[in-house]
């Protein structure tokens, strides 16, 4: 479960409190029916994408037993945040959102199909599972861009809290508890046919977008630059802000720990905890657990506790849970208990983040400083994967899980100060 970066939002003209959450504002009843059109795209794609997160390791593990090989499918997946996350945020604030998320939606569509048609012939290789995660990682950033920064134009600004918590379950609940196990035993009784599943979620997901009627036209307080000028401006930005920068800087160093076990994942579930095919997307489901949970309860958590304590309470709760994995984590029970105490720290998180910065950058903006953000916060995933298959490869599959465990832990003491003079 990936953690959000505190860089992509719109300024929503409610002030904040001294901890960075909104002062009370008046209820607002009901989301609208364009949230609920984005909500269930986002929600029919999410599902797509957890079948391939089981599918897509299972596939790179039938094609080759190398570790390294295997965690750089997971690389060429994520590598496009990194790439690509400063031109895809100018991008979001040149163009109409929802076309550009049309748009986008519909290179997924493709993808996948292609992807699917190779399996199907049995034409699959490692070196095309690399080249199509890339591409399927590039369009799933613009997606997550273009969706974020519709949210503002749909979801009335006293809900964005409500939002956010349902977009976080349903993210759970989907990607990481539904999807892999769907994708997993479609996988083990025919191997092309989770592939096929995300290719239709993906074009149900297009169809619902192409449903949105609020109006994704960005609003500009200026003429339109130069694409590197612009970019630099949303670099500038946050560079200037300390608290979303240092949130970013800390969302990036635990990507980067948390994938290090992760892209090995199914490496370590067949060898150390016994776990088949089948099984594997069972795991990585009840792995989720905690994320459903936390995304339910983080709208009261946060608006009651305010930001800054959520944010170090998950400081020390993201490195113990690690720790006590790489220390006792043999069996499949142990591993999820103790990974549903971790999720449930980044459901907290991350609604807390999202919320933040929705509320705190101006909203022409939103996708350049986004696009920075996520370049650090997601960017760091494919360096974690390649760290990973290094560390599994040359020390064995539970190495990766302390050596995150002793990074996370270093990156939550140098953050605690910071932290402790959150201001608003």
């Amino acid at each position: 479960m990936t953690i959000a970066d505190t860089s992509s939002g719109a300024s929503s003209g409610v002030p904040a409190s001294a901890e960075g959450l909104p002062a009370e504002a008046p209820p607002v009843r009901g989301l609208g029916r364009d949230w609920r059109r984005l909500w269930g795209s986002g929600a029919l794609s999410t599902l797509g994408d957890g079948a391939l997160v089981a599918a897509m390791p299972l596939l790179a593990a039938a094609t080759t037993s190398d570790p390294l090989l295997v965690s750089g499918v997971t690389a060429a997946a994520t590598l496009p945040w990194l790439l690509l996350s400063l031109p895809a945020g100018a991008w979001v604030d040149r163009f109409d959102r929802r076309r550009l998320l049309m748009a986008a939606q519909a290179v997924h569509v493709l993808l996948v199909a292609v992807l699917a048609l190779l399996v199907t012939f049995g034409a699959a290789r490692i070196w095309m599972l690399f080249v199509l995660a890339f591409g399927v990682g590039a369009a799933g950033l613009v997606v997550t861009g273009a969706s974020e920064a519709l949210i503002v134009s749909v979801v009335p600004k006293a809900r964005l809290e409500t939002a956010n918590g349902r977009r976080v379950a349903t993210d759970s609940v989907l990607r990481e508890f539904g999807g892999p196990p769907l994708g997993s035993a479609l996988f083990a009784l025919a191997m092309p046919l989770p592939f096929w599943l995300d290719a239709v979620m993906f074009l149900l997901a297009l169809l619902m977008i192409i449903r949105i009627r609020a109006d994704g036209a960005v609003g500009r307080t200026g003429p339109r630059g130069r694409m590197l000028a612009e970019i630099g401006e949303g670099l500038r930005w946050l560079a200037r802000n300390r608290l979303p920068r240092t949130l970013t800087l800390i969302a990036g160093a635990g990507n980067f720990c948390e994938t290090m076990a992760l892209a090995t994942l199914v490496l370590f579930a067949r060898d150390v905890l016994g776990v088949g095919d089948g099984g594997y997307g069972v795991l990585v489901a009840a792995m989720a657990v905690g994320g459903v949970a936390g995304g339910l309860v983080a709208d009261r958590v946060v608006t009651r506790l305010g930001g800054r304590p959520v944010a170090l309470g998950v400081q020390l709760v993201i490195p113990l849970s690690w720790l006590a994995i790489a220390l006792v984590g043999r069996n499949a029970v142990t591993v999820v208990a103790l990974f549903t105490v971790f999720s449930l720290a980044v459901a907290l998180w991350n609604v807390m983040a999202s919320s933040l910065r929705q509320r705190l950058i101006p909203a022409e903006l939103l996708g350049r400083v986004g696009g920075a953000g996520r370049m650090i916060a997601f960017g760091a995933i494919p360096l974690g994967a390649v760290c990973g298959g290094l560390v599994a490869d040359a020390y064995g599959l539970v190495a990766p899980w302390f050596v995150c465990a002793v990074l996370r832990l270093l990156v939550s003491l140098l953050a605690w100060p910071s932290l402790r003079r959150w201001e608003g």
